[in-house]
């Protein structure tokens, strides 16, 4: 994990052997310590409030309160733990609401154990934890509607009304790397900016878009077409 730190994780799901043999399969994990295992979306808060992990490793279809609103309900009061869905359904009604309601990440369950870790590195790195197949799903959908103009990075928009939400320029170019799933410190590389701007460039975007998180802002993206696959 970054830095070597040991990076604290609770698992949610309502499946009892699926679950002790997630956190069977963390255990061997290096850099990685389990607190916590929930048996729905309820419990799962309780203890994310009692342990405040870092990552929770989220199902989505569970009884009482379901991972989507449990999602929502960790981010909302405790806004320092990360969430990597983890399920067996990748269709939209599940993808879509679990990013967002503040997931980072999102994994279907046939990844293996070093798929897990990375998705738990990046959404502490604070980039998204997106399998292969989920990034996808999300270019596909992108294909399947019209996405408004926007430039593409590391062009001059043509003018500002071909951007949503009164984005800049430099802003589609720091929202499209996000949908890449760049880290701050990799888009401050590939712009030649400091961390620092790249900070203020996505605190602007964040404002303007009314996104929470990293997740919401790949989502948008996607959404409006500002990914950067137009290059």
């Amino acid at each position: 994990m970054t830095g070597g730190a040991v990076t604290r994780v609770l698992v949610a799901d309502d499946q009892t052997v699926v679950r002790e043999g997630i956190v069977m399969l963390l255990g061997l994990l290096p850099g990685i310590e389990v607190v916590g295992a929930a048996a729905d979306g309820e419990e799962a808060v309780a203890l994310v409030e009692r342990h405040h992990p870092d990552v929770v490793l989220m199902d989505l279809r569970m009884p009482r309160v379901d991972g989507v609103e449990a999602t929502r309900r960790i981010r909302a009061a405790h806004p320092g733990t990360e969430v990597v869905v983890l399920t067996t359904y990748a269709d939209d009604e599940s993808l879509f609401p679990a990013l967002q309601a503040g997931a980072r990440g999102y994994l279907t369950k046939d990844a293996g154990g070093e798929e897990i870790a990375k998705a738990i590195a990046d959404v502490r790195a604070g980039a998204a934890g997106l399998s292969p197949q989920i990034q996808l799903r999300l270019l596909e959908r992108l294909s399947e509607q019209p996405a408004e103009p926007a430039p593409a990075v590391g062009r001059p928009a043509a003018g500002p009304a071909e951007l949503p939400d009164g984005l800049t320029a430099r802003e589609a170019e720091v929202l499209a790397l996000i949908a890449q799933g760049l880290s701050n410190t990799e888009i401050a590389q590939r712009l030649f900016v400091s961390p620092a701007t790249v900070k203020t460039h996505i605190n602007n975007l964040f404002a303007k878009t009314a996104v929470r998180d990293r997740a919401q802002a790949v989502a948008y993206a996607f959404r409006h077409g500002i990914t950067g696959t137009q290059q």
